[in-house]
């Protein structure tokens, strides 16, 4: 076998295999025996067809898998001789010479290569970037207090309905009635709204159920029917309110610290509001460290401007996604893949330059880590260990999942190493404008 490099740039190279019968042929005659031993043909006893028959059957086959063998076997040496990093996989070229699949020819392949780039990125506090410190405000603190005792307030009967309101209904007309249907007022179309604000027990109107939930899922719920069936119906209703709900807050008592905190994480006013100051200073400081992450990310990205082998990409992306899109969908969305695809040799890069190593450990704690996030917010604290532990094996035995937690917990990892070095410009700012920025 002989192979020919053709350097095309910095990053794409072109190989010619030039493949001699001699290269392939007893890996052709190995597998034509091992054909000829299993086969089962009619007339003739297990293994004993005569080997003319064989390659009538399965010669195209064979030569085939022997000759995809040798180019298998001879670019993975390629590779691994030169030591290179390929990106993707080589591709057939676009120049490929037609191909006289005959025993006993002479072949010639060409494939396309694609190296990685080779990074070497410098960090000191010459990188320099903005880190905000989020002020807490009085404001802040009494908005997130009325929050969390609405979310574990409880709905109350009231007598006249508002805007944020459910009442409790019957419908009625001349081929439907439906009772005791939930009604949201503020999901009511505005055009109806007005028709529920301020009404009583006892009030009742007509209404135009198509005008006022303009969601046919919904619709038909409410009114307890089939979707398929409101074409059918008269839209217009008798309204009688039956009752009307409103939320009102938990009371602040050692039930409700208990429902927010834990059991006696809190057992006075001052230390709840100081728990409501120390929960602002955390979601704040995640709401800085991960737009931090974001300016990290863009600015090595812009420091480091990796050149790509686009083309190549391109083909690539196609080929592995075959059937599911089209270059016109790969085009779409290219420049993010770029990015994420530079940002990802600009992780590696730093991942070595670190010394940084991702054990298994790092993976479940994330996913623990996750899962007591999500359990807070249904309302569920101290979760036991043995259910998160459960969640997190979950979420590593899912392939989507495990990449996506692998990625975030590699980003952390680099994004923590790299802040040590560059220089962070502290700034004081209101999280309104904060959130303008982000």
């Amino acid at each position: 076998m002989r192979i020919e490099q053709q350097q095309i740039d910095n990053l794409n190279i072109q190989l010619t295999l030039n493949m001699s019968n001699e290269d392939y042929a007893s890996i052709e005659k190995k597998k034509l025996n091992d054909r000829r031993r299993t086969a089962e043909i009619k007339g003739f006893r297990k293994g004993m067809a005569p080997m003319s028959l064989i390659q009538r059957f399965y010669g195209e086959q064979a030569l085939l898998e022997a000759v995809n063998e040798v180019i298998s076997t001879e670019l993975n040496n390629f590779i691994k001789e030169n030591n290179l990093e390929l990106i993707g996989e080589p591709l057939s070229s676009e120049d490929h010479p037609e191909i006289d699949w005959k025993s006993g020819n002479d072949f010639v392949f060409k494939f396309d290569i694609a190296k990685k780039p080779e990074l070497n990125i410098e960090v000191s506090e010459a990188d320099k970037l903005a880190y905000y410190n989020i002020t807490v405000t009085d404001q802040a603190k009494a908005e997130l207090k009325e929050n969390m005792l609405k979310q574990v307030g409880s709905l109350q009967d009231t007598d006249t309905a508002k805007a944020n309101d459910f009442v409790i209904v019957d419908f009625t007309n001349e081929t439907r009635e439906q009772k005791s249907a939930y009604v949201a007022i503020d999901k009511v179309a505005e055009s109806s709204r007005q028709l529920f604000l301020d009404a009583k027990v006892g009030d009742s109107f007509e209404l135009n159920v198509t005008e006022a939930f303009a969601d046919e899922v919904d619709r038909a719920y409410m009114l307890g029917v089939k979707k398929e069936e409101l074409a059918t119906l008269n839209p217009v209703f008798k309204v009688e309110i039956k009752q009307i709900k409103t939320f009102v807050s938990a009371e602040e008592n050692q039930t409700t610290y208990d429902k927010l905190f834990g059991i006696e994480a809190v057992k006075s006013p001052e230390e709840f509001n100081k728990a409501i100051e120390d929960r602002l200073v955390s979601n704040y400081k995640e709401e800085a460290d991960y737009k931090l992450s974001k300016d990290i990310k863009q600015y090595f990205l812009t420091k480091s401007n990796i050149d790509l082998p686009e083309a190549f990409l391109k083909r690539w992306l196609l080929h592995i996604n075959e059937g599911k899109f089209t270059m016109e969908d790969i085009e779409k969305d290219f420049s993010s893949f770029l990015d994420d695809f530079r940002w990802e040799l600009i992780r590696n890069f730093m991942m070595k330059k670190y010394n940084l190593e991702l054990k298994r450990e790092d993976l479940v704690e994330a996913a623990k880590s996750l899962a007591s996030y999500q359990y807070a917010m249904y309302g569920m604290s101290n979760v036991p260990e043995d259910m998160l532990n459960q969640f997190a094996e979950r979420m590593l035995e899912d392939e989507r999942q495990a990449r996506a937690l692998y990625d975030q917990v590699v980003d952390k990892m680099v994004v923590e190493a790299l802040r040590k070095d560059i220089k962070l410009d502290e700034k004081e700012i209101t999280i309104d404008k904060f959130r303008e920025l982000a």
